[in-house]
C-alpha cells in the first residue's frame, strides 16, 4: 500500500468524481484510476461504485475511509517531525562521557558545540567506562567519549586525544623531588583508591606480568573526596594527567612503564546517525582539544 494510493482514494472519496480528483492530485485520470484499482486489489474488493456522472463509496470503501485517513495523517505528521528534526528545530541528543574525563576539557568542547548547534537538546550522562559501553550497546546513548583499552567489535572509535597517567600526592611527599615516578616506587605506599578509575584496565591490557602492592587507606567514587584525602596527607593516587587537582595536590607522570589512554568518540557500527549526532561527530573530529 502506497501513500499516493491512499491520497488518491481520500481525494476521490471527497469529490466522488475521477476527473476532479485527478486534477486535485495533479495526475492524469488513468493514473489515478490505476492507483485506486491497485488499492482495491490489495484490500480485496471494490472501494467505489462507478457511475457516469458521479461515483459512490461502497460499503468496503466507507469502512476503509477512516482507517486510511488515520494512516495519511500519521504519515504527514511523521514528515513534519522528521523535517523539524533534520533542520535542528528539535534535536535531542544523548552524549555519554566517561566520568574520569576532565570537565575542563569537556567544557571547551561543549562551548564549541553551542554556536553551530544552538537548538540541539544535549543530555550528558557521566558513567564509568564499562557502563558507558553497555549503554551504547543498548542504544541508551547516541554517542560517547570513552577511554578504555578495548571496545566491542560493534563499536566504532575515532581517537580524539591521548593522556598519560600519573601519581598524585600531597606537597612534601618524597615523589615531589622526582621528575617522573617509576611504577615500582608505589610499592607499599599509602594509597587513596579512585573506585571508578579505569587504570587497572589499561595496566592489565599491557600485561606487564607483575603488580604493584600498595596499602589502600581510603577509597571513594568521588574525586573531590579522594583529592581532599590526598591534600590531607592520606597517601597517593593514580589519576589521568589532565584531571584538575585541588590546591596542595601535586602530580608526577608514571614511567617504567609509562601508562596512558586514548579518549575516543564512540558510536555503534551500522546505526544510522540523526542529523544532530552526525553534526556532533563532525565537530568532535575537527575540534582542537585544549589539554593541560
Amino acid at each position: 500500500m502506497e501513500l499516493n494510493q491512499i491520497r488518491y482514494f481520500l481525494t476521490l472519496s471527497r469529490e466522488l468524481n475521477f476527473t476532479r480528483a485527478a486534477e486535485l492530485c495533479h495526475v492524469s485520470q488513468p493514473a489515478l484510476t490505476k492507483a485506486v484499482k491497485n488499492l482495491e486489489d490489495e484490500l480485496g474488493g471494490e472501494l467505489f461504485r462507478r457511475e457516469r456522472g458521479n461515483s459512490h463509496l461502497t460499503d468496503l470503501g466507507r469502512l476503509m475511509q477512516p482507517h486510511l485517513e488515520q494512516v495519511l495523517a500519521a504519515a504527514e505528521q511523521a514528515k513534519v517531525e522528521a523535517g523539524s528534526f533534520k533542520s535542528a528545530k528539535k534535536a535531542p541528543l544523548k552524549l555519554g562521557v566517561m566520568c574520569t574525563i576532565s570537565p575542563h576539557v569537556m567544557v571547551d568542547f561543549l562551548r564549541a558545540v553551542r554556536d553551530p548547534l544552538p537548538t540541539v537538546e544535549l543530555s550528558i550522562s557521566e558513567l564509568p567506562g564499562t557502563a558507558l559501553i553497555e549503554a551504547m550497546m543498548k542504544g541508551a546513548l547516541d554517542v560517547a567519549l570513552i577511554g578504555m583499552p578495548k571496545l566491542p567489535a560493534r563499536l566504532d572509535a575515532v581517537p580524539l586525544y591521548t593522556e598519560r597517567y600519573g601519581v598524585a600526592f600531597p606537597r612534601g611527599h618524597r615523589f615531589e623531588k622526582m621528575n617522573a615516578v617509576p611504577m615500582r616506587e608505589l610499592t607499599n605506599e599509602n594509597y587513596v583508591e579512585r573506585v571508578l578509575c579505569e587504570f587497572d584496565d589499561h595496566w592489565n591490557a599491557m600485561n606487564p606480568g607483575w603488580a604493584v602492592d600498595v596499602k589502600v587507606r581510603f577509597r571513594s567514587e568521588r574525586e573531590d573526596w579522594v583529592q581532599a584525602m590526598l591534600a590531607a596527607g592520606m597517601g597517593c593516587a593514580v589519576m589521568p594527567e589532565f584531571l584538575p587537582r585541588l590546591s596542595g595536590v601535586v602530580l608526577r607522570l608514571l614511567v617504567e612503564p609509562e601508562v596512558g589512554r586514548t579518549i575516543s568518540l564512540v558510536t555503534v557500527s551500522g546505526r544510522r546517525f540523526s542529523p544532530a549526532t552526525k553534526a556532533l561527530v563532525q565537530l568532535a573530529r575537527n575540534h582542537r582539544w585544549e589539554l593541560g
